[in-house]
């Protein structure tokens, strides 16, 4: 019997070192490693050991005898990566990383932000360092979108939040929860109390349309809504109107596919998990009946995976409809296809298409409805949304990529709600410079690069702020090693200056300057009484979904 990988995968690849016969691909030093839907394992030559399981943050890992209807496939999915990409197992030694000598004394870092991102560099500090780690953010709550960007129906891959929360128990590392960078605190202040500064602050904003009517009421980004039914307390006000029978998500990658299924998914399903209750409140009185997801290319270039495209299939009172004339492919894509080195994954995201196009309907079933080669052209409507247009596109090659041009033939939706799913942007942070372009810190390997493109002292980042909002949750922590080794590095050659302040006065300063500062004692309080709510009603928890009510729970 053979373990077996699954949809939850985050790719932290923090089981392939735990593996004891290296069966486990593709790896962190593999050039696939950046772009892979999801980890393998190669059913020929794992030996049963269960080692993966104990590794896996995210609870992803099954022997091939449990798995459940809905998982089943995945055995085949895995078996698959290697008839593509044969093992080659590597039982070179596994080099230590350098640990600063113990003469240098105890590094001490701040971390902005306390997402993933964040959370994996203060871990791999704490592993590989005498340090004092101080990880600050402006809510007052940590784990960033883990709480607050995860899908409610996804609480597998929430549970990395439980291998953070077990490395951060010690007193070298402490919250600095809604505190404000900037505001409560400046740059410069931290870098006088810390060897180094991490910012880890994510992709706040979204990109745009930039087509007529996009500013009606009704056309919103799926980041705002992602965070209101997550219960994110700058969003908890925020109204969707879910009066209308149809949806539009325009653009289709993994959250344009978690929207699609909380705008689906009975109230009943979705009242087993932490979702906020204002959420679901809106949810049980909403009439939509179908959620169309407009991707502006075909299906093998489409921006979901195909573990998330494959669990629709197990969705209950809900049809994905796929009309077979959207699968007819252009030459260069039918190309691929056929070759017979084509990615599985690819092969696997047509071959679920198809089946989609081919399967049954229920009319008394909720609809998600996948439209391929479509680009919005204008959002229609007087006082609000009340449809939109759409231009087909076809596929060209250009430079040796395949972009999507638009026909002469046009289309029209009528929608009431139309969410834009088109990719998150960085947000410029204060005293760093930014690359407006790419929409990242300018950065080498994590450390912040000036405008002379030489090193910042003491100043690095990491996650979508260093490489631009790609990857998936694991993908951080390869991210974060790379840039906590240029930190240890730095701190070994004796490039980073000496503290001026130290933990005593850092606390101290902070407390002057936000009275509700939410610290290691305040942050567990709240996790308990969310819990306890949870509990009491059948869910993991109940969230609190303001500042007033957080702060409330955080004093006891």
């Amino acid at each position: 019997m053979a373990y077996v990988i699954t949809q939850r995968c985050c790719n932290d690849a923090s089981c392939v070192s735990e593996c004891p016969v290296d069966c486990i691909r593709p790896t962190p030093d593999q050039p696939e490693f950046a772009t892979t839907e999801m980890l393998y394992i190669d059913p020929d030559t794992c030996i049963d050991c269960g080692a993966c399981v104990d590794a896996c943050p995210v609870e992803a890992i099954y022997p091939e005898d449990d798995l459940t209807a809905s998982l089943a496939r995945f055995r085949d999915i895995n078996a698959a990566y290697f008839e593509r990409h044969p093992l080659e197992s590597n039982f070179e030694p596994i080099v230590a990383p350098q640990r600063p000598p113990k003469e240098l004394g105890r590094l001490r870092v701040a971390i902005v932000g306390a997402g993933p991102a964040a959370c994996y560099a203060a871990d791999e500090l704490m592993r590989r360092c005498d340090v004092e780690v101080e990880m600050f953010d402006r809510l007052p709550t940590p784990w960033g979108l883990v709480r607050a960007g995860v899908a409610p129906d996804h609480p597998g891959t929430k549970t990395v939040s439980g291998m953070f929360e077990s490395a951060f128990r010690r007193e070298a590392f402490q919250y600095y929860l809604n505190v404000e960078v900037g505001t409560h605190i400046s740059h410069e202040e931290l870098l006088q109390h810390h060897h180094a500064v991490i910012y880890a602050v994510g992709a706040a904003s979204d990109r745009h349309m930039n087509i007529p009517g996009e500013d009606l009421p009704g056309s919103h980004s799926a980041t705002e809504f992602v965070a209101w039914y997550n219960g994110h307390p700058d969003y908890a006000e925020r109204q969707f109107d879910l009066s209308g029978e149809r949806a539009v998500i325009v653009g289709n990658g993994n959250v344009a596919l978690d929207v699609a299924r909380v705008l689906t998914v009975g109230p009943d399903e979705l009242a087993k998990t932490d979702i906020a209750d204002h959420a679901l409140d809106a949810l049980r009185r909403s009439n939509i009946r179908e959620v169309v997801v407009l991707g502006r290319r075909g299906p093998l270039q489409a921006a979901y995976t195909s573990p998330e495209f494959l669990a629709l299939a197990h969705l209950k009172g809900v049809d994905v409809v796929v009309d077979e004339a959207e699968l007819e492919l252009d030459p260069a894509s039918q190309a691929l296809l056929d070759d017979p080195d084509v990615e599985p994954s690819l092969r696997l995201k047509y071959t679920l298409a198809e089946e989609y196009a081919a399967g049954r309907r229920d009319p008394a079933n909720k609809r998600i409805v996948f439209r391929y080669l479509a680009s919005p052209t204008a959002l229609t409507g007087d006082e609000r949304v009340e449809g939109i247009e759409f231009v087909a596109n076809e596929l060209v090659e250009e430079g040796g990529q395949l972009v999507a041009r638009a026909t002469d033939r046009t289309d029209r939706l009528d929608a009431s709600l139309v969410l834009r799913s088109i990719g998150y942007r960085g947000e410029p942070v204060a005293g760093l410079p930014f690359d407006e372009r790419r929409a990242v810190v300018p950065n080498e390997h994590g450390r912040v690069l000036g405008e002379d493109g030489v090193p910042l002292p003491g100043v690095y980042v990491s996650g979508w702020i260093k490489r631009g909002p790609r990857g998936v949750i694991g993908s951080n922590r390869i991210d974060s090693e790379e840039t906590v080794e240029q930190l240890v590095s730095d701190f070994i050659a004796g490039k980073l200056a000496t503290p001026q302040g130290d933990r005593d006065a850092l606390k101290a300063l902070v407390a002057q300057r936000q009275a509700d500062l939410v610290d290691r004692a305040g942050w567990k309080s709240i996790d308990q009484a969310e819990k306890s709510a949870g509990k009491s009603a059948g869910r993991p928890r109940v969230k609190f979904t303001t500042r007033e009510d957080l702060l409330k729970a955080a004093r006891g």
